[in-house]
């Protein structure tokens, strides 16, 4: 049984900052994020929505689990792209992945995003992939339930 923990944005960035190497020292700013807790109350997941452009209708998302957690859920999914695309209207998530975690970048690639290789997006040796996922294809992957308000403007 996992649950969600809304209006904690700071404790949830740091959480989740603190599982990714490269945000441990510079954290993400200003953001909103979403805790994934465990029965237990343990916070083992977040999600971070950070660098904002509300003119290109873009937002960086960044992901961050304690190993071995069972978080990823089709709830999960569907709360996890329903702030970007239903609440502040965007046309497009990103992440950026290092090119290594080919795990990561299967499952992204699985539920519709486009990956873009940078080398030396993440240092000197170290390449990263651009993960891009338009509000067409979050309309189009069936692993993603859509809230039910889409069903109604469907029909109208």
């Amino acid at each position: 049984m996992i649950d969600y923990v809304y209006g904690q944005d700071e404790v949830v960035a740091h959480a989740v900052a603190q599982m990714i190497p490269d945000c441990r020292e510079r954290g993400f700013g200003a953001c909103k994020a979403i805790g994934v807790i465990d029965a237990s109350g343990t916070l083992i997941a977040g999600i971070v929505y950070h660098n904002y452009h509300p003119s290109a209708g873009v937002i960086e998302m960044s992901v961050a689990a304690l190993p071995h957690a069972q978080w990823r859920t089709r709830e999960t999914l569907r709360r996890m792209y329903e702030y970007p695309f239903e609440q502040i209207g965007v046309q497009m998530v990103m992440h950026m992945t290092p090119a290594s975690d080919e795990r990561v970048l299967r499952q992204l690639a699985t539920i519709g995003y486009m990956l873009v290789t940078v080398p030396r997006l993440l240092g000197r040796d170290r390449d990263g992939v651009l993960c891009l996922f338009t509000r067409e294809a979050w309309e189009e992957c069936r692993f993603i339930r859509r809230p039910a308000i889409d069903e109604h403007r469907e029909a109208a």
